[in-house]
């Protein structure tokens, strides 16, 4: 069993490429008119190839259960943090127009990828990243779907057509491959490509999210602790859900693989994709850079002792 300090050691690094992409911005060498086309790099090439990679010959993606299971868990989970999130919001008294949808949006959806995949490697080997990554596009769904309606009261066809993106299609083409059996058959001068593509993905986005939270976090540092805000955002994220969902990774009838990802995803902070969202779709920024940074701090603490408590638990 990993002690606590062996899993801080791997938190570490992860949030250093943060702070590294805050640094780079104060330095003025990542600048903001690079976000987007960064963003869309990460999003449209470097991720659906991690993902090609890590699917494409995995045979724990051949076992329909971990098909069939995996992306309903993502789903059901992301979907029900937020409308959870968002009936704590009206509790707590936010309204809308003061952050009550940005908080439930940014709130509940946790980080399933940036942090997820290096602790997953870590902790279970990169042959557990297939199941996740199947998990993850049913979060993806919930994101669009459920997170955006809450966020901006889009329509539904409107929502949908977000899920026709490469890392969707990617994951369609990949699993394809496997269940077929021609992974082996890919071509290794395919795979030459694809395997440096896939490496820069996780790096590039944490570089790109500490930077994007730079204008809050250097230009307006008094205004980031808001104890409203922060204290149920850290009480709902790494408290209330990561109970909900280690309890679903005990008792659900799933795969070790699947029980894994709940386990890790339950000690996850908020996600930083909202930051990009909330900016994109109007909501109340300031309100997703306290959710984010508050549950990112805290989890400094909290997701080593989850991760810790939860092996034990639910088995590692």
């Amino acid at each position: 069993m990993m002690s606590y300090w062996q899993l801080l050691l791997l938190l570490l690094p992860v949030f250093a490429l943060m702070g590294l992409g805050l640094g780079l911005r104060r330095g003025g060498w990542l600048t903001t008119e690079a976000d987007a086309s960064l963003l869309r790099l990460v999003v449209n090439l470097l991720y659906p190839c991690i993902i090609f990679e890590h699917v494409h010959a995995n045979p724990a993606l051949r076992d329909p259960a971990n098909l069939a299971w995996s992306p309903l868990v993502g789903f059901g989970t992301m979907a029900g943090g937020i409308m959870l999130c968002a009936y704590a919001a009206r509790v707590l008294g936010f309204t809308v127009g003061t952050g009550r949808r940005t908080f439930a949006f940014t709130a509940g959806i946790y980080n399933y990828s940036y942090i997820t995949v290096p602790l997953m490697t870590a902790l279970f080997g990169r042959g557990s990243l297939g199941v996740l990554f199947a998990h993850n596009v049913g979060a993806e769904v919930a994101i669009w779907v459920v997170g955006v309606l809450v966020l901006s009261g889009e329509s539904w066809r409107q929502s949908w057509r977000q899920l026709l993106s490469p890392p969707v299609l990617a994951l369609v083409v990949a699993v394809a491959v496997n269940l077929t059996g021609l992974g082996p058959r890919v071509p290794e001068v395919l795979l030459a490509v694809v395997r440096p593509l896939a490496a820069c993905a996780i790096p590039l986005g944490l570089i790109l999210s500490g930077a994007t939270m730079a204008e809050h976090v250097l230009g307006r540092p008094r205004e980031l602790f808001e104890r409203r805000t922060s204290l149920a955002a850290v009480g709902l994220r790494l408290g209330v859900l990561t109970g909900l969902f280690l309890l679903l990774a005990r008792y659900g009838p799933f795969s070790p693989d699947l029980k894994h990802v709940i386990l890790v995803q339950a000690a996850m902070p908020a996600g930083f994709l909202p930051l990009v969202l909330v900016k994109h779709y109007g909501g109340h920024l300031l309100t997703a850079v306290r959710v984010v940074l508050a549950t990112v701090l805290a989890s400094l603490l909290l997701t080593p002792l989850w991760l810790r408590l939860g092996l034990e638990w639910v088995g590692g």
